[in-house]
């Protein structure tokens, strides 16, 4: 009966160890599936990271190109306006040439090529400074000289010598003026 019950024991194990093996297939399948969807997973992922890091670079360069375009071409509006400014003063200058030119003539033609240029630095945000009788302000004012005047208000500006300007706000120039004392 030990033959038996050894045969049967060895039956059994074989038996036992099918149903491990078996039960391992599965599982080795599946850990094999997990494995190369994982990998999958990761290559997307790298091709994702890839195309990300080629898009910063294209964007870079095009921020570049633009930001290089933009130094170049940034007074282009400015220089075409100041260009009707340039053809005023070249018709004025033909006009003054000419033998039946009057002084009235050239300084119409003078006063209205002024008025050009100062709507067009107006339209840029250039506005002129032009303190005649107003307070003295050192931020922008530049006294050349102080007079002294008894029938004026003192600290006052007399006189504008030269005119000055400010960009949006921000003072290009002085006005240089003569001042009450």
């Amino acid at each position: 009966m030990t033959k038996k019950q050894d045969q049967d024991e060895s039956v059994e194990k074989i038996e036992d160890e099918n149903i491990e093996t078996t039960t391992q297939e599965p599982q080795a399948d599946d850990l094999q599936t997990q494995l190369e969807e994982a990998q999958q997973s990761t290559k997307d992922n790298w091709d994702k990271v890839l195309r990300a890091q080629a898009e910063m670079e294209n964007l870079k360069r095009r921020n570049a190109k633009d930001l290089e375009n933009a130094h170049k071409f940034a007074l282009d509006s400015f220089v075409k306006a100041l260009l009707e400014v340039k053809d005023s003063l070249t018709m004025g200058l033909k006009i003054a040439q000419e033998d039946s030119a009057s002084v009235e003539s050239i300084t119409e033609g003078l006063e209205m090529t002024d008025k050009v240029f100062t709507s067009t630095l107006e339209k840029f945000g250039v506005e002129t400074i032009n303190p005649k009788g107003e307070a003295f302000n050192p931020e922008f004012h530049e006294a050349v000289t102080m007079l002294p005047m008894p029938d004026q208000e003192s600290n006052s500006v007399l006189e504008v010598i030269q005119a000055g300007f400010t960009l949006n706000g921000r003072l290009v120039r002085p006005a240089m003026v003569i001042v009450v004392q």
